[in-house]
């Protein structure tokens, strides 16, 4: 494994996720707000990792490995925090579909990559635009305690969070359909 600027971040983005659940936990005043600010430094390192590996020239197979499954697992496990304080029936079904979503795509960008396709799933502009509604959604939730602090940047978050879901939808069919047309011409060699 090669050590550099942007594989340092991917990693210590995942050293930061059980710090967000111990400090998610944790008894003290402010303690969602630390959360917070865990969750959001753990999001900026997912922007500036790849960025840096670009501007750097220090692209690595770990690297584009280990990326994603850090976004992956810092998103489902913040939603899995936030399931328990937020306990109603469209926030967990918008936290299923953001998490469904995630495991079809990447197995699905396996399978792909295993017959040579993977550019039909590339990572596209809705995909980019799904991830940062859902960066902020989940950072603000974070900081509020809804039994304390319903407000109107409760329902601000909350709305982001269910424009995530519903994009999370929208880019989980675009990448369906990108594939669809290997899998049939698969299916139906002429």
């Amino acid at each position: 494994m090669p050590i550099n600027i942007p594989n340092t971040l991917t990693i210590l983005r995942i050293v930061l996720i059980p710090v967000l659940v111990v400090v998610f936990y944790l008894p003290f005043e402010n303690h969602l707000l630390v959360a917070a600010g865990v969750f959001g430094l753990a999001a900026i390192t997912d922007w500036f990792d790849g960025y840096l590996a670009r501007r750097l020239g220090q692209m690595t197979a770990f690297g584009a490995f280990l990326d994603p499954v850090a976004d992956k697992l810092m998103v489902a496990i913040a939603l899995v925090l936030l399931v328990e304080r937020h306990d109603t029936l469209l926030f967990t079904l918008a936290a299923c579909v953001i998490i469904g979503r995630e495991i079809v795509i990447s197995a699905l960008r396996e399978w792909m990559a295993e017959l040579g396709e993977r550019t039909s799933v590339a990572v596209s502009y809705v995909g980019k635009v799904k991830t940062a509604f859902q960066m902020v959604a989940i950072a603000g939730l974070l900081a509020i305690d809804p039994a304390r602090d319903g407000n109107w940047l409760l329902g601000l978050c909350y709305l982001v969070l269910y424009a995530a879901a519903i994009l999370t939808l929208w880019s989980m069919v675009v990448y369906l359909r990108a594939a669809w047309a290997v899998i049939r011409d698969m299916d139906n060699p002429l």
